[in-house]
Order: C-alpha cells, then sequence, then structure tokens
C-alpha cells in the first residue's frame, strides 16, 4: 500500500469524531449500520455526521448502500488490514535479535492453532 494512501486513511482516523464514527462503524460488522443510527448514538449533527462520513469514504475506510430511504455505512475491512499491515509489516525489522524472538513466536502461536 503506497504511503500517501495510508496517511490519508490516518489522517481521517485522526479526528476524535471521525474516529468515533468509524468505530462504531466497524463494530456492525459486513451488514454496516444506518446513518441514523450512527447520529443516535454520538449524537452528531446531521451535516456534521455527513461530512464525516464523507472524508472516511473518499479514504476508502468505508463504502454506503441504499436500502429504500436508509443509508447504512459498511467498513472497508480490507482497507483496515492494509493500513494496519502497512504499519506493522517492517515492526522491528532492524532489530535482528527481536525480529528473530518474534518471528519464532509467531510460527509458535501458528502451530498452535493449527492442533
Amino acid at each position: 500500500m503506497e504511503l500517501e494512501i495510508v496517511a490519508k486513511a490516518l489522517k481521517e482516523l485522526g479526528h476524535p469524531t471521525r474516529l468515533a464514527i468509524y468505530k462504531t462503524i466497524v463494530k456492525a460488522g459486513y451488514k454496516g449500520v444506518a446513518v441514523g443510527v450512527i447520529q443516535e448514538k454520538l449524537n452528531v449533527p446531521g451535516s456534521t455526521l455527513s461530512h464525516h462520513i464523507s472524508s472516511l469514504a473518499s479514504a476508502g475506510l468505508l463504502s454506503q448502500r441504499r436500502e429504500g430511504r436508509t443509508l447504512y455505512c459498511v467498513a472497508e475491512y480490507q482497507c483496515l488490514d492494509r493500513v494496519i499491515g502497512f504499519l506493522k509489516a517492517e515492526c522491528c525489522c532492524e532489530d535482528e535479535e527481536y525480529a528473530q524472538t518474534s518471528c519464532q513466536g509467531i510460527a509458535s502461536s501458528q502451530k498452535q492453532q493449527h492442533k
């Protein structure tokens, strides 16, 4: 994932209201959550909410779908995974001792999961 794309996603998530909105959407799962429900839960004015949702959508963090008169927001989990993966990809890669023990720990835990 390109640095600029990740930076935009993190910028949008860096605002407290947008982060609260996104957490609400992520919690809803793949079915999504109605914009009206988000507004009620977070007590955010409609126009403000619309602006924040638009910002999150422009960063690729969510998509929207309409069912009748109801607009739903759905988290784009692949985008979220790519952002997190980008941040973790090179974690401690220059610390050889940590990288070796960390990788061994991961391999060990993966073996345990497959038993």
